[in-house]
């Protein structure tokens, strides 16, 4: 019996993108996004999810790819990262894919070299070809290898110790953490 490797597809634009089931914490659709002054461009903003500050990423954007406008299949992915929740902007989530272990290729060396050390490898899965992604290196910013998530988690703690709805106090403290 061969071992599987359990992950959580999803698209953006024609390609199919996974990451492990076991980082994932949920699937949400795009609510409102609160944007943070001087972050990155790929970094929306921040998002209230039943009282947690979570950093929001647009994948689109933080793989160089065109933006598009979010639509009724627009979907966040909330994952672990370093402990705290951290979503991204994904064009659809599709399902979870069981590949197995002998279905897995490394990511070829051309894809090493030229930047995208974020991809893990490559699943064939019913003849199609799923990218497999390392959450903590999407998430990790590329520019002096500042953690994005700060923004989101400065705002939770201010927050907490400020107003009781959070919401106001939070935009403005993810901007002072800076």
């Amino acid at each position: 019996m061969s071992r599987e490797t359990h992950i959580v597809g999803f698209r953006l634009g024609r390609e199919t993108y996974g990451v492990p089931i076991t980082s994932l914490h949920e699937i949400v659709r795009v609510p409102e996004i609160t944007a943070v002054p001087d972050a990155p461009d790929y970094l929306e903003g921040v998002i209230n999810l039943r009282g947690k500050i979570v950093s929001v990423v647009d994948l689109r954007k933080r793989f160089g790819k065109p933006s598009t406008a979010l639509d009724r299949r627009s979907r966040i992915l909330v994952v672990e990262y370093r402990g705290r929740l951290a979503g991204m902007i994904v064009d659809s989530a599709s399902e979870v894919l069981k590949i197995p272990e002998s279905e897995i290729e490394a990511a070829p060396a051309m894809m090493q070299e030229g930047g995208l050390d974020c991809v893990t490898g490559l699943g064939k899965y019913q003849g199609r070809l799923i990218i497999l992604l390392d959450i903590s290196k999407v998430l990790a910013a590329p520019e002096a290898g500042k953690d994005f998530s700060a923004a989101g988690s400065a705002a939770a703690a201010t927050g907490k110790a400020g107003s009781p709805a959070g919401t106001g106090t939070a935009t403005k403290s993810a901007s002072a953490g800076k």
